[in-house]
Formats: structure tokens, C-alpha cells, sequence
């Protein structure tokens, strides 16, 4: 919490993105709403009423006046009369800071060649993000070489390569210089580019098709249900060109562009196939696999809310609160230690990826993917996957729990697994679980 602050509808505190919820709204649920769309500040008003912003552009009011209850909580005050109660988020390393309709990406040293790397640049008077970002996103529209990474001064356009990977962050401090048509904004040096990524798509990772000659290998994509495996199988199409397969039939999968979905799994179409088996003849049908594994505590909340909420949807409240939640843990989290258990003791060549590791390094880890595939990875086209990395089966975090669904119990049941898991892997010379795993 960093304190009250004047609000008015001519010139507002933090100019983000806003809701309201006259009945429900908590500190909780407007910190966490702006903390996943990538915002640095959070402001709550006349207690039903939260804004998003990356800078607070006011002066301090007297905290007497932020004096509202929240509409959700009576605990917390919520703001008051054109005064709002501002917090500074700390944001998860994945989260997206926005602007408008780009996405912050980072402060990087300016590379060599430039002119190669960001081919298409403007000198502006008055320059500022929001011109960058049109000036690139009509060069695109336009038909002239394309961009997706965007930096200033002068406003240069172009897509992620070798020459500029985006893969070396400075601190920001570096490109702390104001822009000459927005006082608040800041655009770079000559030296280090503040950079954003439009929402132009970059296509040279979006092109795929089934394998031009049958696969003599079944390669597997093993995961427990919830650890990620359709975000793996649309990071590794875009990687490789091919379509992944499945051993079962989804038609909203197959609906939403995964074509391999309806080929039946031994078809030898697809570059690997999705699985959620663990028994022994299922795993010895594969000659090799990628087992994905996810913290249990978020794999198992995940596969619930797929369960009774659909692939991008959430569960009901009433099911939480309800019989199904206690009911499923209890079944399904032996399952996912032996899910691991299983396919480490009958694989005959498995490649064990964390899903937290996959979302940290995406590159590095995706590099390792593909080449258990056998695909030669192309470097050019792994950082066009690093830009459109979210696919369409992302949960927008907007009806997030704002509880703990584990109760005491159920911890240490979890936790047993965990450390079960984390041996099993240890005595295979592999990296124990992260961390994050245990709870703190």
C-alpha cells in the first residue's frame, strides 16, 4: 500500500484499464485482476470501483479520506469520493506489463546492426509509445517489412532474430529518457531501447502440416491432466511445423486448430501425441517420451476447473465449497505421484520437462523438446514462439480464487507425494522438483 491519492474524471490517477463491482469488490480481487494484465499499480474508489495503471499521476489526499469499506470485505477500505486507496504490485516474472495494446517487453542494449535488426524506422517530432506503437503496426498492416518488437529514439520496427533476441534485459533505469510528446512516458537513448510488442502476429512460426512420411517412432507427450500439455502441444506445433496427436478425440481441440486430433494416435502423422496414461502396457507403446510435470497444487486446481468449468472456464463456487473439491484431491493427487512414478519406471527414453521451468526458459526448454523429436530447431523461428506463446487455451485469471482451497490435511497428503516424487527423480542423476513446490 503506498497511500490516498486525488481521483478526478478529467485527469485520472492511473490511466489503465478499470472495473466495477458494486456487491463484490475486494483489495484482493482488484490487485490481482491488475497484477495479470501486467500493471504496476492498483487503485481502489468509492469501494466497488478498481483502476489499473503503470504510474500514479496525482498528489497524496489525507488518508482519512480513502475511508470507504470495500462492497466485498468490511475488513479493508476501499477508497473514497474521488480518492483512491493505490498499491504497488509486485509482478509474477511471467506477467505481461500492457500499454494500450502492446505489451512491454524491456529495457535492451541497442545491438550492432541496428539498421538490420529493426529494419524499419522514423525520425518523429513529439514521439511517444502510443505513435511508435501505430507507426509499426501500420507498416505491417501495409504490407512493408514487419514488426514486432518496437523501441525509440527514433521509432524502429522489427521482429525478434538472432541479431536482437530480446533475450538480455538492463535495468530500466537505462532508458529512462522522457519522451518529447509525453512527459510521463519514457523512450529510450541512443544507446538502450525501451522495447513493446504489438499485436501484429508474426507468421513465421505459424505455418503447420502433417509429417510428410510416416513416423517410425511414437513419441509421447505425458503429462498428469492439468500440468499443461495442450500449451505444450501448441508451443512444440509452432516450433517444429507439425501437428501433434492425441490418444483421445476432442473435438473442441480439433475446433480450436489442433488438426492431429482426429488422426488416430498410431497414424504416425503427428510429431508426438498427448497422453495422460500411467499404466505399464500404455507407456511401453511409446518409444520415447517428453513427460511434463506442474506443481500438484496448481495441476490439480487446473484439471478441476477444466473438469466442471470447460478447457478455458472455471468451476462454480458451489463446487469448490461443495462434496466434488475434497472428493477430487483425494483421488486424483495419489495420481499424479504415480503418474510421474510410472512413466519414469517404464519409459525407455523420457525427457522430463517442468511446466514452471518451460514458462521461466521457454526457449531453452523448448530447444530441448524439439530435439528429442529429432527436428533440427531454428532459432528464428523459436523466438517467433516466444511472442505468441499463450495460444488459445489460457485461463484469463479473472474469477481466481480468492481463498485457499487446501485444507491442512490435504497439505500434508500433498506433500508426501511431492517428496516422493522429488526422490524418485534425484535417483535418476535428474533435477529434483522446484522449490515452489513445497508450500511455504
Amino acid at each position: 500500500y503506498i497511500g490516498c491519492y486525488v481521483d478526478n474524471t478529467r485527469r485520472r490517477t492511473l490511466r489503465g484499464v478499470s472495473f466495477f463491482d458494486y456487491k463484490k469488490m475486494t483489495v484482493f480481487r482488484c490487485q490481482d485482476n491488475c497484477a495479470e494484465r501486467g500493471y504496476l499499480y492498483a487503485g481502489l474508489e468509492f469501494g466497488a470501483e478498481c483502476y489499473c495503471g503503470h504510474k500514479v499521476q496525482a498528489s497524496n489526499a489525507s488518508e482519512s479520506e480513502c475511508n470507504m469499506e470495500c462492497k466485498g470485505e468490511r475488513s479493508n477500505t476501499c477508497g473514497g469520493v474521488n480518492r483512491l486507496s493505490i498499491y504497488r504490485l509486485e509482478l509474477a516474472q511471467e506477467s505481461a506489463r500492457r500499454y494500450g495494446s502492446a505489451i512491454f517487453r524491456g529495457c535492451f542494449h541497442q545491438p550492432d546492426n541496428v539498421s538490420i535488426a529493426l529494419p524499419v524506422s522514423q525520425l518523429m517530432l513529439n514521439m511517444s509509445v502510443d505513435k511508435c506503437v501505430d507507426f509499426c503496426t501500420e507498416k505491417v498492416l501495409g504490407g512493408q517489412e514487419g514488426c514486432r518488437a518496437l523501441a525509440g529514439p527514433p521509432c524502429r520496427c522489427g521482429f525478434p532474430t538472432t541479431l536482437f533476441t530480446l533475450h538480455e534485459r538492463e535495468d530500466e533505469q537505462l532508458c529512462a529518457q522522457k519522451c518529447a510528446g509525453e512527459e510521463f512516458e519514457s523512450c529510450g537513448t541512443t544507446e538502450y531501447l525501451l522495447v513493446y510488442q504489438t499485436q501484429v502476429q508474426d507468421n513465421r512460426c505459424m505455418d503447420r502440416r502433417f509429417l510428410p512420411t510416416h513416423a517410425k517412432q511414437l513419441v509421447a507427450l505425458a503429462s498428469f491432466p492439468g500440468a499443461g500439455n495442450t500449451w505444450a502441444r501448441h508451443l512444440i506445433e509452432l516450433a517444429t511445423g507439425f501437428y501433434t496427436g492425441s490418444y483421445y478425440f476432442d473435438g473442441s481441440l480439433y475446433n480450436k486448430g489442433f488438426k492431429g486430433e482426429r488422426d488416430h494416435w498410431r497414424s504416425g502423422r503427428t510429431i508426438c501425441i498427448k497422453t495422460h496414461e500411467s499404466g505399464q502396457k500404455e507407456i511401453e507403446s511409446f518409444d520415447s517420451a517428453i513427460l511434463l510435470i506442474r506443481n500438484p497444487y496448481k495441476a490439480l486446481m487446473a484439471e478441476f476447473n477444466r473438469k466442471y468449468g470447460g478447457h478455458i472456464g472455471f468451476a462454480a463456487h458451489a463446487h469448490w465449497k461443495g462434496k466434488e473439491w475434497p472428493e477430487f484431491v483425494a483421488n486424483y493427487a495419489p495420481w499424479w505421484a504415480t503418474h510421474t512414478l510410472d512413466w519414469l519406471r517404464y519409459g525407455k527414453k523420457v525427457l522430463v520437462v517442468h511446466f514452471e521451468d518451460l514458462k521461466r526458459d521457454l526457449f531453452v526448454q523448448l530447444q530441448r523438446m524439439v530435439g528429442l523429436l529429432g527436428i533440427t530447431a531454428c532459432e528464428d523461428r523459436l523466438l517467433c514462439v516466444e511472442g505468441q506463446k499463450d495460444g488459445n487455451f489460457k485461463r484469463s485469471g479473472l474469477r481466481k480464487l480468492e481463498y485457499d482451497p487446501y485444507t491442512p490435511e490435504m497439505r500434508k497428503m500433498i506433500s508426501g507425494y511431492i517428496k516422493t516424487v522429488d526422490t524418485a527423480l534425484k535417483l535418476r542423476n535428474l533435477s529434483g522438483v522446484p522449490d515452489d513446490y513445497y508450500p511455504r
